[in-house]
């Protein structure tokens, strides 16, 4: 089998997509202050520094939207840069920018952001899901003009991460956001996973929310093999995992 990165693709991954890495140098930029906030603020919540979760969107979006930079390079120049894209992202970006806006205003006054039905927070509740979608409907929007070069097993790949990661990604997180938090039982010792905290004694949506938000990295790696049928059997296998975990959580029980 043969590389996929052949070197004019390789001379395409210098025409990165402008709104998106201005984006993603922002958000990226803007994770500073909360590391020093982080370092000089030791109030708690919840068991953790309050300027925790923030700094946790901060990256995970920084990663997020410079994926969408580094596959958008993949294509042709000029692909996404249509007046109708440029809208899109536009209004992409508003919701990045409100999610964070949002987040880090509750760490600051030292409260929830998620789950809390108090008030006008609520209201904010309701508003951020409804940005959260459309902040993650930016991959099924990409992913039509990788299917449109599904011959080449990359494009094929990243096409179908995109698109997973919307399919997946929605369901899981308005279960979440209806219910009263990501546990499903209550956690008597406390035991969780080391680095990502996923409870192991109850279920716990998060890892499934996780997996799902990550189609868009896992799945395009099958694409680096050069099989299209390695692609299928990834999107297929990455597919079950997150719907078994899911599935696991709903029954409040741990994934393994």
């Amino acid at each position: 089998m043969t590389a996929t990165l052949t070197a004019p693709r390789v001379a395409l991954l210098s025409n990165p997509n402008t709104q998106l890495s201005r984006l993603t140098l922002f958000v990226a930029l803007a994770a500073l202050p909360l590391m020093a906030a982080y370092v000089l603020d030791d109030r708690l919540f919840q068991g953790d520094n309050v300027w925790l979760k923030p700094l946790k969107f901060h990256l995970a979006l920084t990663v997020y939207t410079g994926t969408l930079v580094l596959f958008a390079m993949l294509l042709p120049e000029g692909s996404f840069t249509s007046r109708r894209w440029r809208v899109y992202f536009g209004i992409v970006t508003i919701c990045i920018l409100a999610e964070l806006l949002w987040i880090g205003a509750a760490a600051a006054l030292g409260t929830a952001s998620h789950f809390n039905v108090t008030g006008f927070w609520n209201v904010l509740y309701s508003l951020m899901g409804l940005a959260a979608v459309i902040l993650t409907s930016a991959t099924i929007a990409m992913a039509p003009a990788f299917w449109r070069q599904r011959s080449d097993p990359l494009m094929q790949a990243i096409s179908l991460g995109l698109a997973l990661t919307f399919l997946l990604t929605v369901p899981i997180a308005a279960t979440m956001a209806n219910l009263t938090g990501h546990h499903v039982g209550t956690p008597v010792t406390g035991a969780r996973f080391p680095i990502m905290g996923w409870s192991m004694e109850v279920g716990d949506l998060r890892l499934p929310h996780f997996l799902a938000t990550h189609a868009m990295h896992f799945v395009p790696l099958a694409g680096l093999t050069g099989s299209r049928t390695a692609v299928w059997a990834a999107a297929a296998g990455f597919t079950a995992l997150t719907l078994w975990c899911f599935a696991r959580a709903l029954m409040g029980l741990p994934p393994f």
